[in-house]
């Protein structure tokens, strides 16, 4: 680290998301993920999640983020757990932490066309157990591996 950045250090902001996996309701063990475009113009699969808005509990936001990027209405099963990572914004580092929950569908069908940022470009349903393959970061893939291990002993 050189002087000048031990003076300036930058910035940290504190961030936090809740989401999860969709089971959908046919009980086939297939989960809604959400497809969104890279910097490198290629799909990235992820789960669907978002930030609290006003009052809302993690629960609450874990819902209504889920229903804006996939159209499906949902119910919580049960926490997964929660991931925490840094990245750099700006001039900022962040710090976010993401609370993931398994839930199931209980209505609505798939789109993105209500997503209101329009960051999901493309939804789509996908075997539990190939998730390992599809999602597109680490972090996402370990708390997939909780869901698969919550379904089989459930």
């Amino acid at each position: 680290m050189n002087d000048r950045s031990k003076q300036n250090p930058r910035p940290r902001v504190t961030e936090t998301s809740a989401g999860g996996f969709v089971l959908n309701q046919d009980g086939s063990h297939r989960v809604a993920l959400i497809g969104r475009e890279s910097r490198g113009r290629r799909t990235d699969w992820c789960v669907p999640k978002g930030h609290p808005e006003g009052n809302e509990t993690l629960e609450q936001a874990a819902i209504r983020e889920v229903f804006e990027e996939t159209g499906l209405v949902v119910e919580i099963i049960t926490p997964l757990g929660d991931i925490t990572y840094e990245f750099s914004a700006g001039r900022n580092i962040i710090v976010k932490t993401v609370h993931h929950f398994l839930m199931r569908q209980i209505g609505g069908d798939l789109t993105v066309e209500n997503d209101p940022n329009h960051e999901a470009v493309e939804a789509a349903w996908f075997d539990l157990e190939g998730l390992d393959k599809v999602l597109s970061h680490e972090n996402e893939r370990r708390m997939a591996r909780a869901a698969i291990e919550w379904v089989e002993r459930n």
